[in-house]
């Protein structure tokens, strides 16, 4: 991953830095938040089995660094991303197996890089300038947040070629209702931005070009905030949707218990009360 300690200066000057290497997954500091770039271009941003990697070991570097608030996860090229490397995944049928122990493999892999995204402690928001299909849709899905171009699209269209999305299915179910991912995942057709936008899949549609200003303005937005706060809300928002009603009342009543002992409670109840600005600890 190629690095740059320096924050950028403006979306522009990080654009041409993303340009000067052939890594698959770019990583620049823009202040307090990480922008992470799929660099594949060539392939339509495929997830090989070296960019998952790669993506897993920099959430992993995110999540020990008190200093970034927030990851978002952008790309280069026409595509935002094509899904896992269908090439990379065929030539593994010449194994005497038949493939079987690399494709279970590499769906683990790539279930622990999402996973992982969504365990992060620090909000992480999809750039989307183009169009995101199959598990590049499941990547879109399993951010906290998305921004879409007018020209991005998503679709998981592994019916198309005999492979249903159902890895790229757990995302999706848990982001937009029942039949409209069931309409997604059986007839394969793509959805229009403004059509994620109604569902539920991305927050908000922006002129195409400005999706990575638009992406950063909400990353500093959220990355505001107290860092140990936002980590606590996000941990507690992914558990309790999993649980029964009573149970999620229960659950969240204990934690904002917790966070009302918190010194960051005390300081942002105090400002608000005095009508001041906060003084965050983390």
């Amino acid at each position: 991953m190629a690095a740059n300690d320096h924050p950028a200066s403006n979306p522009m000057n990080v654009a041409e830095a993303r340009v000067a290497t052939d890594n698959p997954l770019l990583s620049e500091r823009m202040g307090n938040i990480v922008v992470a770039t799929l660099n594949r271009p060539a392939a339509r941003n495929a997830l090989s089995e070296e960019m998952i990697a790669s993506l897993n070991e920099l959430v992993a570097s995110i999540a020990a660094d008190k200093t970034v608030t927030a990851l978002v996860i952008a790309a280069r090229g026409p595509a935002f991303c094509a899904g896992h490397d269908l090439k990379q995944l065929t030539v593994r049928r010449s194994d005497a197996d038949g493939g079987r122990a690399y494709f279970r493999h590499i769906m683990t892999l790539c279930s622990a890089m999402m996973q992982a995204i969504v365990n992060l402690p620090k909000p992480v928001i999809a750039c989307v300038q183009g169009m995101a299909s199959a598990a590049g849709c499941q990547l879109v899905a399993t951010c906290d947040l998305a921004v879409a171009a007018e020209r991005a699209a998503f679709a998981t269209p592994g019916v198309d070629i005999g492979l249903f999305c159902s890895t790229p299915m757990v995302a999706l179910s848990r982001n937009v209702p029942t039949k409209n991912a069931m309409e997604m995942l059986l007839t394969g057709e793509p959805v229009s931005a403004r059509r994620a936008e109604a569902i539920g899949l991305v927050n908000r549609v922006v002129a195409d070009g400005s999706e990575l200003n638009a992406a950063l303005d909400l990353a500093r937005k959220v990355g505001g905030y107290s860092s140990r706060v936002v980590g606590i809300g996000k941990a507690a928002f992914y558990r309790q949707r999993e649980m029964a009603l009573a149970d999620a009342y229960a659950y969240a009543a204990e934690v904002m218990t917790e966070n009302m002992m918190l010194q960051d409670s005390k300081e942002g109840i105090g400002a608000f009360l005095e009508k001041r600005d906060p003084t965050w600890s983390e």
